[in-house]
């Protein structure tokens, strides 16, 4: 049987790279995959989405999605970072005092799935954010920003240095963005277009290889075919 996937996303890289890459990886699996950045507000009819500013807008996009799609073949899921997440998020104060930040996407993990309370969705937090996945292999940067081969030999070397980059931490000065912007400034305006190309240069097979909570993830995601 057909299962039908909708992605909530955090902002419009996360879209686009689950539209270039998890969705035709998902669609061989008979795993049809619709996404939307998490809506924000609504002014005079003007829907915005992407961040988030608290959870209550988060929780509100989730379940309207919820709501408009009832059908039983459907399954709902997240990607939000969990650098930046804000304080009202469930679980926060508990995970906060964890220092493992598997231990600590798991606690928001699951009492995100306790809040919105519905068999049909997957909750799922990137630790720490997006750029985690890049730093699977920074090599492959050289595919959008040649001229910056120092930078991105500088970026091994960081990658190098943890047993994974999902233990990169998630500091302000030392995120995995902020590492990558120190490296290659133009990443920051063309991280929509460039950090989803970069992914896909990587491969899944890598990325779930390197970043065990995303490849639980995406195992998680393969079996609801």
């Amino acid at each position: 049987m057909a299962v039908r996937l909708h992605f909530i996303v955090e902002g419009q890289t996360e879209e686009t790279f689950v539209n270039r890459t998890l969705c035709p990886h998902l669609a061989n699996l008979s795993i049809w995959v619709k996404a939307r950045c998490v809506m924000t507000s609504r002014r005079r009819g003007v829907r915005h989405r992407g961040g988030i500013g608290n959870y209550a807008q988060a929780k509100r996009d989730i379940n309207a999605w919820m709501m408009e799609d009832q059908h039983p073949d459907v399954r709902f899921t997240t990607m939000f970072d969990l650098y930046g997440l804000p304080r009202d998020f469930p679980g926060f104060q508990d995970a906060a005092r964890r220092p493992d930040p598997y231990e600590r996407v798991g606690i928001l993990e699951d009492a995100l799935s306790e809040c919105i309370s519905d068999s049909r969705f997957i909750p799922y937090l990137q630790l720490h954010e997006f750029e985690t996945l890049l730093l699977s292999d920074p090599q492959k940067f050289h595919s959008q920003f040649y001229d910056r081969s120092v930078g991105i030999r500088r970026l091994v070397e960081v990658a190098s240095g943890f047993e994974s980059p999902e233990r990169i931490n998630d500091g302000i000065s030392t995120a995995p963005s902020k590492r990558i912007t120190d490296e290659i400034p133009e990443y920051g305006r063309m991280k929509a277009s460039a950090g989803p190309i970069v992914a896909e240069k990587i491969g899944l097979p890598t990325l779930r290889m390197k970043c065990e909570h995303f490849g639980e993830w995406l195992g998680k995601l393969e079996r609801l075919a």
